[in-house]
């Protein structure tokens, strides 16, 4: 018997802890819910959102091109997801005639990355992106400035009713996509000195566009 199976074997003889701990029969939001309209969740959602440094925008799709050129300047280049994955058709088309380029996906040198989201939580004004095929994960990592474009049916609640919808669909952000991720405003520590930087581990900026 090799030392590996000797160790193992003695873990699994062990005790198993909290055995007689009950399993829970209910659940409780974190945050606690309120019952809100589509409209105020929506509008909860931006008060949260911008309380932890997002810009939030509600804008039709014209005005939401118009001000994604404004964010971009004068760079020739963005990242972005595949044009199937964000709610805004013929993005990558408009903005190509205006002669910027959707750059590789691993293009650490792009200022601004475009993409859409899975979800958004009301309750801490949240973003979640999935990656996955055509959803790189990269477009809200590496550029100092991510833009991030939803719909207003996106928004949910809390994140204990994401948690819930994933439970009923069998879990498909954990075994389908690639990476998970909760993005809660702009990256930012303290961990030095308790000096704030922004921008340590992700964008500087975060706009969340809200399309009508």
């Amino acid at each position: 018997m090799s030392a590996r199976d000797r160790i193992l074997g003695k873990l699994r003889q062990t005790q198993k802890p909290f055995s007689d701990v009950q399993p829970i029969r209910e659940r409780r939001h974190m945050i606690p819910q309120r019952d809100l309209s589509p409209q105020e969740q929506m509008q909860l959602f931006r008060e949260e959102a911008e309380a932890v440094g997002c810009f939030v925008y509600q804008l039709d799709q014209n005005a939401a091109f118009e001000q994604i050129m404004e964010l971009i300047g004068t760079d020739r280049s963005v990242l972005s997801w595949e044009a199937s994955e964000i709610p805004f058709e013929g993005l990558h088309g408009m903005l190509g005639s205006l002669g910027v380029k959707v750059a590789g996906h691993n293009n650490g040198d792009v200022r601004v990355g475009i993409t859409g989201v899975n979800a958004a939580l009301a309750a801490t004004g949240s973003l979640i992106l999935e990656s996955g095929r055509g959803r790189y994960r990269n477009s809200s990592l590496l550029p100092d400035v991510h833009i991030a474009l939803l719909r207003a049916e996106q928004i949910l609640p809390d994140l204990e009713t994401w948690q819930q919808i994933q439970k009923d669909a069998g879990y498909p952000a954990f075994t389908e996509a690639s990476n998970t991720t909760v993005i809660t405003g702009p990256s930012k520590t303290a961990d030095i000195a308790h000096q704030l930087v922004k921008g340590a581990h992700g964008p500087r900026e975060v706009h969340v566009m809200i399309l009508d």
